[in-house]
């Protein structure tokens, strides 16, 4: 049996707009449960695989809305931990002119900005083989360096570490921070899950995708998954990676309501499927493909993903099936 999987990272209240526009043209918001690394450790458990989560909350009235929808899960309250001297991270979802997703955050001092290192203890992570990280608590201390030393113990104790850059601008200092911050911590992980825009941002540079994906395998990591939004995704591994060579699947057609968490449900497929010892970086890629368009079809993140069924429907059987 694998060990346990070890979710690290930002639980937040992202604000939907009942309309399409910028901020201005919103009429109201309404409140969901979301943060990058809640939406990855939400997938797994709906896919059946509930994994360990390092989190902080605040001690708000939206932390005790966070934590309601983490009761309502299989997900352990072991190291999910309130913090009743920090607010909770807001973040306002609109469009821009050009009708591109923007998020406007809410994030000075609180809680997911206050993580502690050394909160998941080396015992704990001898029972994980794999543990997933956030590149939003690498973007302020103390979070930076709680996060970095969780990758450098997990890769001791053997785990898989994983990474989503997951590039929000606004959360840096600027693109030089961003850049430095990234390079340390590739060279501590082995799976990136990333867009081009999250690369291009970490200054790397080529002619097509796939390159850009190979072009991170030189900096540490052995797996690298790039997202493509409605072209699909691909996956580069190296030979030491579990899933080696070139791979490109195009998608699913669904009708899109949402995307966002997109991109973190399909993080999970691709994680599940590893875990469960497929090796078939096609069958990898469908899953997770599959995992995150089904995201798409409802408001809210990986709402949509009430189970594995309108997985199944697109991506056939599942590798863990």
């Amino acid at each position: 049996m694998p060990g346990e999987i070890l979710v690290a990272g930002d639980t937040l209240v992202d604000f939907l707009p009942n309309r399409p526009g910028e901020i201005a043209d919103v009429d109201a918001f309404e409140p969901k449960f979301g943060g990058s690394a809640a939406n990855v450790a939400i997938a797994l458990e709906r896919l059946g695989f509930p994994p360990l989560f390092w989190t902080r909350l605040g001690g708000d009235g939206f932390g005790d809305f966070l934590a309601g929808r983490l009761d309502e899960t299989a997900i352990s309250d072991r190291f999910v931990v309130r913090d009743p001297e920090a607010k909770t991270t807001l973040a306002f979802v609109s469009n821009d002119r050009d009708g591109e997703r923007r998020f406007d955050f809410y994030r000075a001092d609180t809680a997911d900005t206050r993580m502690q290192a050394g909160t998941v203890p080396d015992e704990a992570l001898a029972d994980c083989s794999w543990v997933h990280l956030t590149g939003v608590t690498l973007s302020v201390e103390p979070s930076r360096t709680a996060t970095l030393d969780l990758a450098e113990r997990a890769s001791a104790q053997g785990c898989t570490v994983s990474l989503d850059p997951n590039a929000r601008p606004e959360m840096w200092d600027g693109p030089a921070e961003f850049e430095r911050v990234l390079a340390d911590a590739l060279e501590r992980v082995d799976v990136v899950k990333a867009s081009t825009e999250d690369l291009e941002l970490a200054g790397f540079e080529a002619d097509a995708p796939i390159d850009l994906a190979e072009a991170v395998t030189d900096r540490g990591p052995q797996t690298v998954f790039l997202t493509l939004g409605t072209e699909g995704a691909l996956a580069y591994g190296t030979a030491e990676s579990p899933i080696p060579g070139r791979t490109r699947h195009e998608g699913y057609d669904v009708d899109a309501v949402d995307t966002t968490g997109a991109g973190d449900g399909f993080l999970a497929g691709a994680i599940a499927s590893i875990v469960a010892g497929c090796t078939d970086p096609e069958r990898v890629l469908a899953t997770a493909n599959g995992v995150g368009a089904v995201t798409t079809t409802r408001k809210g993140s990986v709402a949509a993903l009430t189970g594995v069924g309108a997985v199944q429907s697109l991506a056939g059987s599942l590798p863990w099936e």
